[in-house]
């Protein structure tokens, strides 16, 4: 008898238990909350003006937030004094605030300046202190030397402390041109169809010193540097050792790091030594200016996803980036937008801010408030 009460006993608590299991199973997509998708962002490259008042930031902070712009990504020539000034009057407008800074090129940096060892060295024995290829404002910093790649994460630094920033963005994070957009070319009455030896950098004292530390060989005696890749993967490595400790720095202090990069990964390696799809890095803004390749609309689709595609396994965003100027309408510049999102874009940002013309703004508007339904 006392053997039938137990087993009796057993019984109830397993029907008990199977129903409360069945009871969660049935309740759990009442208590379970689906993960809330990540809104598709539109943002503003500007530069800032010192002279120019806070009631006309507020105005023009006020004009993209109304037009549904969510972030300024503000370049205060490195200055983070004037980014402490403007972050509380974008915040008010509702924008969030990314500082953007000219990073390898560095053109009428004071400190810089007194010491021309820092700046990178062509092929042909340039240095890019006096010789500056193509513009007067390129004038790039060495990121291997010591103390020019510290002389740039300390600005880094500088602009990660100061409170209410999104991110450190990163800009020119490469080196020189080795290779103009192809659109470009006759503006510097230039062909080129190989790697040639004024807008081949860096070739400095210290560069050679640690690739021959590595490879036992001087790329100066190459017969051919431009299928050396020992030399290549070298320069590459060297931009991402700056963008891997400057992520360490921005997010020592709670911050992103972000950057303009060009097109996607391989065009970047081929054009200008940057490789972004292997850096320590939160998000890429990748500047798809159609124009400046000669390019049709469409490959503003085309260049986000290859970049989507090779950046799928980093987690790292992708916003891509457009040039206002290259569109003959307001109608291509949507066109443009939703070309980037169908192929994996979280967002797109305009360069550049004065360039926005009030019907940019309303096309804008209409496809946030499309995207959002």
């Amino acid at each position: 008898m006392k053997t039938k009460y137990i087993l009796l006993f057993a019984i109830s608590l397993l029907f008990v238990s199977c129903n409360q299991k069945e009871s969660e199973k049935n309740t759990a997509h009442i208590t379970q909350e689906e993960p809330e998708k990540e809104a598709f962002k539109f943002g503003v490259w500007i530069t800032s003006k010192k002279g120019k008042s806070d009631e006309a930031y507020a105005e023009e902070f006020k004009k993209y937030s109304d037009a549904g712009i969510d972030e300024v990504l503000i370049n205060t020539g490195t200055d983070p004094v004037e980014l402490k000034r403007l972050v509380p009057i974008a915040d008010k407008a509702g924008l969030k605030v990314h500082a953007w800074i000219m990073a390898m090129n560095r053109p009428g940096d004071t400190v810089a300046l007194k010491h021309p060892d820092w700046y990178v060295v062509s092929r042909d024995g340039k240095s890019c202190f006096d010789h500056r290829p193509y513009v007067g404002y390129y004038q790039w910093l060495c990121p291997t030397r010591k103390e020019s790649r510290n002389h740039v994460l300390g600005l880094v630094e500088g602009l990660a402390k100061v409170d209410g920033i999104e991110s450190v963005h990163l800009d020119y994070i490469r080196f020189p041109d080795i290779f103009l957009p192809i659109g470009l070319l006759p503006k510097y009455n230039l062909t080129q169809d190989t790697e040639m030896a004024e807008y081949d950098f860096c070739y400095c004292d210290v560069c050679i010193s640690e690739f021959e530390k590595i490879h036992h060989k001087n790329p100066k005696e190459s017969e051919n540097t431009a299928i050396d890749m020992e030399w290549k993967n070298f320069r590459l490595n060297a931009i991402k050792s700056v963008v891997d400790d400057a992520y360490k720095i921005v997010h020592k202090y709670n911050k992103r790091l972000t950057a303009a990069v060009f097109p996607y990964p391989e065009m970047a390696d081929h054009m200008v030594r940057q490789r972004w799809d292997k850096w320590d890095i939160d998000e890429v803004y990748p500047m798809i200016y159609h124009g400046f390749y000669n390019e049709e609309i469409d490959w503003i689709g085309y260049a986000t996803k290859q970049g989507v595609s090779d950046v799928e396994e980093m987690n790292t965003g992708i916003n891509t980036g457009v040039f206002l100027p290259a569109f003959a309408s307001a109608d291509e510049l949507k066109e443009a937008i939703y070309l980037a999102k169908d192929n994996g874009a979280k967002g797109v940002t305009f360069f550049d801010g004065p360039a926005l013309k009030e019907d940019h703004l309303k096309v804008i508007k209409e496809a946030k408030e499309d995207i959002r339904k």
